[in-house]
């Protein structure tokens, strides 16, 4: 019995550590800077509002897009392999649901950025980085389906949302730990969420393509 709530104890404070760990880290708004930094203007109100790649591109150019999509992927990466660690010097030991909590987080950190407001991005790449640690092949599979749907139907956020699925899909066929299980669909519930207008356009075929927008 003490071993079971010993066990439920350490689960719980790794769930709110990694969130807080994963979330410090995305939170940070790469795109937001560096369009601040190199005009002086919001990014939030140009194009579609968005302080992703996508939208830094239409400001700022492809190389400032290249720029935060590099960013955002490792901030994702970074939130988790730091949830990670924490965790091992928190309790002595590694344990899942730290990394797994820590993925989530820098998801949730990138999408509800405190320091804008809570308006962040649609928070793609932060997943692709995020989980590429803690459920690689999946990751690779979800990113790869990002790129052909993208690739076929011209549509980015089409797009992320076949990958988000493929991902989680793929992490349940191959029986991924529990935890890490629970974030991608977690995560992949925020990355619908967050792109819930887009989802209305494509219904409507009002959807902006690549390059025509």
């Amino acid at each position: 019995m003490f071993d079971s709530l010993n066990a439920a104890h350490n689960d719980l404070i790794g769930i709110i550590g990694g969130l807080i760990v994963g979330f410090t880290f995305g939170s940070i708004p790469f795109g937001y800077l560096l369009v601040r930094m190199k005009t002086g203007d919001d990014v939030r109100l140009s194009g579609s509002g968005n302080i992703g790649a996508t939208n830094v591109k239409r400001v700022l150019g492809k190389r400032a897009g290249i720029a935060t999509l590099f960013l955002d992927v490792a901030k994702g990466a970074g939130g988790t392999f730091t949830a990670v660690h924490v965790g091992i010097v928190v309790l002595g030991t590694q344990q899942p649901v730290w990394g797994a909590a820590g993925a989530l987080g820098t998801v949730l950190g990138h999408c509800y950025t405190p320091w804008l407001g809570l308006r962040g991005g649609k928070g793609v790449a932060t997943l692709l980085g995020a989980f590429a640690l803690l459920v690689p092949v999946p990751t690779a599979v979800g990113a790869g389906v990002l790129v052909v749907v993208g690739a076929i139907g011209r549509m980015i956020s089409l797009a992320s949302l076949a990958g988000s699925v493929a991902l989680v899909c793929t992490a349940w066929f191959r029986a991924e730990p529990s935890y890490s299980l629970v974030a991608t669909l977690l995560a992949a519930i925020v990355i619908f969420w967050r792109h819930r207008e887009n989802i209305g356009r494509i219904k409507r075929g009002e959807e902006a393509k690549l390059g025509k927008a």
